[in-house]
């Protein structure tokens, strides 16, 4: 479902301020060119390595530049991409796949399928630093026949094409790559996607220009640029006085107050998007009835009402309505009372208050921050006592992968293929990057459903494994996320259920 909000039209607007490169945005319009105000940092330009790659939010900015082996359409359906078909044999031993033709790297050099299979292998690799080594290790012995490949089995993944269209599902240039090495291709990215890098300013902008020739349709703007405005209420500032043309998640209230304004306009769309609490094993996490507790203690939809202005959807397990697995019969309701109770039941109160660190971001997502301050008010009735803890996205990402994350954590979990392995899988299944719950039982759990054929027993045993996660208070899940873009009238602008603004899918009106 997507809501748009339309203001009055007309491309006059009093007292705009100066975009970028020093043009108001008629001019910039006129010109044909675009400024978004981003809502993070671009710390990598290879999608296929680091903490970055799996930031999904960056991906918008990625699939500018580099395409995916399968394309996702804005209403998460899969189409071709560098890759037009793909599929498994009958017994599921080797998978068949047609690389399209007449493609070009930015650089003017022939796309091929040597491309494609080095970047799979690459991304297979245990040396090469890409977090989903695990899900592309899983095939190998690739065969290129014309514009064919082949490749066995090695271990079945019943996701696979679904992470060809996700995360590092990118396929770089080979002999550019090659030749130039990582610090090279850091400094002088190329791809095959429909914009081409122009210039980047680390923590300030990244400037794109139009690849004319592209295979999907030339884009409708010579210029993008991004400006990395990580401060919500800048990227307010950004869009009401016309320094930019686009923004997004911003704070709901400010959403409805710009888009009742004359010349700008929105759209909401409910999204992928997860926002949660992730709980580490350690200190007082261990003990089932504070983590019970914390998950009764949340009202969450009293947040969704006050902080969001209804624009969120409280949820109770890492699956969204619309994803594979979702089960309406788990539920971790408000119940205060019962909070108290269960800590109680472990020697603690509102005159012996359980004590732990949760850790935040501000400004990442709408109201974020405000809302782990709610959720610490109304843990502090039941007697429990968290101190919070900001730092940046990019700091999250680092101590997840290293396993350290506070007792308590909020983080926005994406999950644009619907698949409870990219939900519920990676977030909570030990040996994951992605996860820091490692607790024996749950590992036990999910080993089993990596490898499941059987795509009815497969989805099956991830419900099964939601409802235990719930029961024993592993994970809290919060909100599936409303996405609020806010844009100048003139534009049309494509959202994505995936929660990737991207530039391509943005168009004069």
């Amino acid at each position: 479902m997507t809501l748009t909000r339309r203001a009055l039209m007309g491309y006059g607007i009093a007292g705009l301020g100066f975009g970028a490169l020093g043009l108001p945005n008629g001019a910039r319009a006129q010109s044909g060119e675009l400024t978004i105000a981003y809502n993070v940092n671009l710390p990598s330009f290879d999608p296929t390595v680091g903490p970055s790659a799996v930031n999904p939010t960056i991906q918008g900015i990625y699939q500018s530049v580099f395409d995916q082996y399968i394309n996702q359409e804005p209403d998460l359906s899969f189409t071709g991409g560098l890759i037009t078909e793909w599929g498994w044999t009958d017994d599921n031993t080797r998978i068949r796949m047609v690389v399209r033709d007449g493609v070009k790297w930015h650089d003017g050099s022939d796309f091929t399928a040597e491309d494609v299979v080095w970047s799979l292998e690459r991304a297979g690799a245990a040396d090469t630093g890409n977090p989903i080594q695990f899900v592309w290790s899983k095939i190998g012995n690739f065969a290129i026949d014309g514009n064919v490949i082949t490749a066995d089995v090695i271990e079945f993944e019943p996701t696979l094409f679904k992470w060809m269209g996700f995360l590092t599902g990118y396929v770089l240039p080979k002999a550019y790559y090659e030749k130039v090495g990582a610090e090279g291709f850091e400094a002088a990215p190329i791809g095959t996607g429909p914009y081409m890098v122009d210039k980047f300013e680390r923590n300030a902008y990244l400037r794109l220009k139009a690849n004319p020739d592209y295979w999907g349709g030339a884009p409708a703007f010579d210029t993008v640029t991004l400006k990395f405005v990580t401060d919500a209420s800048s990227r307010v500032a950004e869009i009401e006085s016309g320094a930019s043309d686009i923004t997004l998640e911003i704070p709901y209230e400010e959403y409805d107050r710009l888009t009742a304004k004359d010349g700008l306009e929105g759209v909401t769309t409910p999204v992928s998007d997860i926002g949660m609490i992730f709980l580490n094993d350690i200190e007082v996490m261990t003990d089932k009835n504070v983590r019970l507790a914390a998950a009764h203690a949340i009202d969450k939809s009293l947040i969704v009402d006050r902080l969001l202005s209804g624009y969120g959807v409280p949820i109770d397990t890492l699956q969204t309505p619309e994803y594979a697995a979702y089960d309406a019969s788990i539920k971790v309701p408000y119940d205060p009372e019962k909070a108290k109770e269960l800590l109680a039941a472990s020697g603690y109160g509102p005159d012996n208050p359980v004590k732990f660190t949760i850790q935040t971001t501000r400004g990442f997502k709408p109201k974020d921050y405000e809302m782990i301050q709610a959720i610490v008010g109304l843990w502090r009735r039941v007697g429990i006592e968290a101190e919070i803890e900001v730092y940046e996205i990019a700091k999250h990402y680092e101590l997840r992968a290293a396993d350290q994350l506070a007792p308590a954590a909020f983080y926005n979990w994406g999950n644009s293929v619907g698949d409870p392995a990219t939900s519920t899988g990676f977030a909570m299944f030990g040996p994951s990057p992605h996860s820091v719950w490692d607790t024996p039982d749950l590992i036990e759990k999910i080993a089993p459903l990596w490898g499941e054929a059987n795509e009815e027993a497969r989805i099956a045993g991830w419900k099964e494994v939601d409802k235990y996660i719930a029961e024993e208070g592993y994970v809290i899940p919060l909100i599936q996320y409303v996405q609020p873009i806010v844009h100048r009238t003139g534009l049309s602008v494509t959202p994505n259920v995936s929660g990737a603004l991207h530039p391509y899918q943005v168009k004069p009106a």
